[in-house]
């Protein structure tokens, strides 16, 4: 037998190839007639001539075809099995790990997937979707065909090549822009930088065109024209260009081209109603997100199209400015634009407390800017009075709970609402008025606002839908209305 000549030839294989995996004691011993049987069948001359022919594969680089009836030799080695094993019923070589050891996988790395037991199925990569971009750090670029057109009417009124001086630009800012007419100064002077006076067709195109304001909605277009550079919020004074071209181009405002102190005080009004509804945070830095979220683009809209100012009810009504303005002159005795308790208290005849007055005095609802001590200027007057006189709104509800709001902790309690209560009741006494008991108050208010804990009020029952829930507490207004509809 060529048994010796075989083991010489074993002896020259890396070791680690050979190396199996350690079995536990437990397993050697219950397999002892398996070695048995297996070292009788290695000593046999078939298998002698198997292992030559492995080990001359492994020398010469060759595929170790180990499938069981993959090739010929294996087919071969199959039918020169001893016959101890029945014909057909002869044990198939155990396929080699696809993770096995790295020295037979570079040996056979030339090898392809037919060369396994079972092929690999080729996978093919996911097709990749092109995502189209969708943030841009200056806005959206406008379209082709947006830009054509926007040139086109450009070089229509630009036609000359010399500019356009500000009486002229108006019609850039209305039919270009799409910007309410009276905003024509201030767009005007953002582009006129260097204060020439004039402004050309590539100014223009550069502002308008090439950082993408003609993409911009309408509330981010006003808010970019009326910033300061490097701002990122508008002030009251970023308004009064925008008032100023307002009182002196709207037809509905010409009564007051000769009358300069009220022009003034009108554009005050308006500018300090936008912000009492629009600036919810109070801090007097309007945003982009809270002039988007109020209703002051609509109302621009309108004024631009609307010649009766009185119509237009949100902000710009003269009437309505006439109103607040001849209150505060009443209030105001000695006519030094500033007023006190004992002016304040005076307000619609006498119909508010002492107790809420002096509430509104610690400027806890909101800080005066009269920079006065004890004395409200006229937009503070401004913010009272538009609280007063609408409840709804949710400025005025969170006006008027701060005040109800004693120790300041965001719940109003029972203890809190009769403190202010007390003094109606008192009141009621004095004109010998029927008195209407806490009690009954109480259950009328948990009806109208149906809090989830009944002996705390927060903000959100409040803000729900309750318009009458404050005149309970702060003036006896409500109860004579209500005995007018009795």
């Amino acid at each position: 037998m060529e048994v010796e000549p075989a083991r010489r030839d074993a002896a020259a294989l890396d070791l680690e190839l050979l190396q199996l995996a350690e079995l536990a004691p437990g397993a050697l011993r219950e397999n002892s007639i398996a070695d048995a049987l297996y070292a009788q069948w290695l000593v046999l001359p078939e298998t002698t001539k198997l292992v030559k022919s492995l080990i001359e594969d492994a020398k010469t680089g060759a595929v170790l075809n180990v499938a069981g009836s993959s090739t010929s030799t294996n087919a071969a080695s199959s039918s020169s099995l001893p016959s101890m094993f029945p014909a057909g019923s002869a044990p198939p070589l155990s396929p080699r790990s696809t993770s096995g050891s790295p020295r037979v996988m570079r040996r056979g790395s030339g090898a392809g997937p037919s060369s396994l037991g079972s092929p690999l199925k080729l996978v093919s990569e996911p097709v990749r979707e092109v995502i189209p971009q969708f943030y841009f750090k200056n806005g959206r670029p406008p379209t082709k065909d947006l830009k054509e057109q926007c040139l086109s009417r450009t070089d229509h009124l630009f036609f000359g090549g010399e500019g356009l001086q500000i009486q002229e630009f108006r019609s850039v800012t209305k039919d270009i822009c799409r910007l309410p007419s009276f905003f024509s100064s201030a767009l005007f002077k953002k582009i006129d930088v260097a204060c020439t006076g004039t402004v050309s067709r590539d100014a223009f195109v550069e502002y308008w065109m090439d950082d993408n304001k003609i993409t911009m909605d309408m509330a981010s277009q006003i808010f970019e024209i009326l910033r300061k550079p490097g701002c990122t919020y508008l002030t009251q004074d970023d308004f009064k260009p925008v008032l100023k071209e307002l009182l002196a181009t709207h037809p509905g405002l010409e009564f007051l081209q000769g009358t300069p102190e009220f022009q003034e005080r009108y554009a005050e009004t308006v500018i300090y109603r936008i912000f009492y509804s629009i600036n919810r945070s109070g801090n007097g830095h309007l945003t982009l997100r809270e002039l988007k979220r109020g209703n002051l683009i609509a109302a621009l809209q309108q004024l631009d199209e609307e010649e009766d100012i009185n119509k237009v009810l949100r902000y710009f009504s003269y009437e309505h400015f006439y109103v607040i303005y001849c209150k505060f002159w009443e209030l105001d005795a000695d006519h030094d634009f500033l007023i006190d308790k004992e002016n304040l208290i005076k307000y619609g005849n006498h119909s508010l407390t002492y107790r809420i007055v002096d509430r509104i005095f610690t400027q806890i609802p909101r800080k005066f800017t009269s920079m006065t001590e004890g004395k409200m200027g006229y937009e503070d007057f401004v913010y009272f009075i538009l609280s007063e006189e609408d409840k709804s709104s949710e400025p005025s509800l969170e006006y008027w709970f701060k005040c109800i709001d004693l120790d300041g902790n965001g719940i109003l309690t029972y203890n809190e609402m009769q403190f202010f209560y007390e003094e109606q009741l008192h009141r009621m006494e004095c004109m010998a008025q029927e008195p209407v008991v806490f009690g009954d108050i109480l259950c009328q208010m948990i009806d109208m606002i149906g809090p989830e804990v009944d002996s705390h009020t927060y903000p959100a029952n409040i803000l729900s839908g309750l318009d009458n829930y404050f005149s309970f507490l702060q003036n006896e207004s409500y109860f004579t209305l209500r005995d007018l509809k009795r």
